[in-house]
């Protein structure tokens, strides 16, 4: 019998989000799924019960009926202890849990025999994961938010404008942090106008950071930043003290800040001081992204936005659900992805399959049983590293073209080859007659071209310049029409019906493949274009 997935209305403070659409109902029904949702759930995402109604969902009045009506529950928020006595035992919980942050919801949940999936344990280093990835999705929504808040209390132009009235400076945005939400909060701040500089322990999203029109302020201080599952790790006290000397020096320079930092399993680690806010110039404002977790800022107040030596810090802890529709249809897409997951047979019935590694990284208890923290990623079965001193000769084999390691020719294979070309030349020229000869060897001689010109391209520009390089298969159009075109000299005989058809054939083929090439460079670059 299908089961029947069952969308509370979410009851924590300030929590405007719900964890599923009408778009995405419609699509969870496709998977076998009734969809029970609980009167009002939507209302304060703009989403009414007769818009879940007309996508087929039912409609429960009440929580408790939710809860004891739902085999498998989606939520945004955890539960409540008042939530989790509503829930049927054996249920399966989908929301976001923090299981090193709630022990004591853990063993609630434990007694009720639930399966939980905590969305924000999904391991995030798995490209399949992507999809389900709500942490990134909602934290896209949270840096968009924050740079609109910042606009907002920052009361002048974010881009400079120059008026009959006078010149405007554009405002100077500094961003501490650039993961998901510090990259969102860039870009939207470039793209408003401003000057963005952005920073990060992890160098290699300086290229990133660039990408979106920042400037990235790197810390004079050598020592790598990179954690676990891509997130940042704790520095150390060298590091951190010549990122607050940095620190120091944009919040004198900048007009907002805007700060993201966070570290898995501890708290948010205090990067702008009270000396660094006096510093700063009247009427600048703080958007503490970290504000939940204790903060980035010292002076921060979590869910508020107060005034302090003159600057406006905010600390608003439901930027997300600021953007309520939006972060809400992101959510209910991710947890449709792992509902896929778990149903691959559309029936309506979910596995929890342990062996996935995605599944396994998720789940933190299994029908009653505590099953977090996951065991450690398996390790891919990757080759020993060779020495130091045999890495150039190692690297010297790899091929330029698709990534490919390949030999290069040794001497006397190279003399093999020459010497097998020479006798198949000297057999044709000796058999066929002069004409067919002069062709073949422009024909092999066009190989080697074409093969050392597309072959040497990296992939990564293959997409970008496919019009470039299909264009050159005009080549064979001309070819092909120097075979068409009639005889010059007198004498000559018209070419064969069969040849004729080859070079109509070719002709086609390579406008097909020019034309297409450039129509899809066209289209990659309309993607980009605003």
């Amino acid at each position: 019998m299908p089961l029947t997935i069952g969308v509370p209305r979410e009851t924590a403070a300030g929590e405007k989000r719900v964890a599923t659409v009408p778009e995405v109902v419609e699509k969870l029904i496709k998977l076998g799924f009734a969809v029970l949702v609980e009167s009002g759930a939507g209302e304060a995402a703009s989403i009414s019960d007769d818009a879940y109604k007309a996508a087929g969902a039912a409609i429960a009045e009440g929580a408790a009926n939710l809860w004891s009506s739902s085999d498998i529950i989606f939520k945004v928020r955890g539960p409540s202890a008042a939530e989790v006595s509503l829930m049927r035992e054996g249920c399966t919980l989908v929301s976001f849990i923090w299981p090193a942050q709630n022990p004591e919801l853990l063993q609630q949940l434990t007694a009720r025999k639930a399966t939980v999936l905590a969305i924000d344990s999904l391991p995030r280093t798995l490209s399949r994961a992507q999809k389900m990835d709500a942490l990134t999705s909602q934290a896209g929504v949270a840096g968009y938010r924050a740079v609109i808040e910042a606009a907002n209390a920052f009361g002048r132009f974010f881009n400079g404008q120059i008026t009959a009235a006078g010149k405007v400076p554009p405002a100077k945005v500094f961003v501490a942090g650039a993961g998901v939400a510090g990259l969102a909060a860039i870009g939207t701040a470039a793209n408003l106008g401003a000057i963005v500089r952005a920073n990060d322990t992890r160098a290699e999203v300086a290229d990133q950071v660039a990408s979106l029109g920042g400037e990235f302020v790197k810390v004079d201080y050598e020592e790598e930043g990179s954690g676990g599952g891509g997130y940042a790790k704790v520095m150390s006290e060298g590091f951190q003290k010549a990122q607050r000397d940095m620190y120091a020096k944009q919040a004198r320079e900048v007009d907002i800040i805007i700060t993201t930092a966070l570290i898995p399993g501890k708290p948010a680690p205090k990067l702008i001081t009270a000396e660094m806010v006096r510093s700063m110039k009247a009427g600048s404002v703080i958007v503490d992204m970290a504000a939940e977790q204790g903060g980035n800022c010292e002076l921060t107040e979590a869910g508020q936005a107060v005034v302090k030596h003159d600057v406006t810090i905010i600390g608003y802890t439901d930027l997300v659900s600021r953007l309520a529709r939006q972060s809400s249809t992101l959510y209910s897409t991710n947890l449709l992805r792992l509902a896929e997951e778990l149903c691959k047979t559309k029936d309506g019935i979910i596995d929890v399959n342990m062996e996935d590694e995605a599944i396994r990284g998720l789940t933190v208890i299994k029908e009653g049983n505590v099953t977090w923290p996951p065991p450690a990623p398996k390790p891919s079965a990757a080759p020993v590293a060779a020495p130091a001193a045999a890495q150039p000769a190692a690297a010297a084999k790899k091929s330029h073209g698709h990534g490919k390691a390949s030999e290069p020719a040794s001497g006397t294979g190279t003399a093999i080859m020459f010497i097998a070309a020479a006798i198949l030349f000297w057999f044709i020229g000796a058999s066929a007659p002069p004409a067919f000869l002069g062709h073949f060897t422009v024909f092999v001689l066009a190989c080697f071209v074409g093969y050392m010109v597309v072959w040497n391209v990296k992939p990564a520009l293959h997409t970008p310049l496919m019009s470039v390089t299909n264009a050159v298969s005009s080549i064979i159009a001309i070819g092909a029409l120097v075979q068409i075109a009639p005889p010059i000299e007198a004498g000559l005989n018209r070419p064969e019906d069969w040849i004729r058809w080859l070079a109509i054939g070719a002709i086609v083929l390579a406008t097909i493949n020019m034309f297409g090439g450039f129509a899809v460079t066209q289209r990659m670059l309309a993607m980009f274009r605003k």
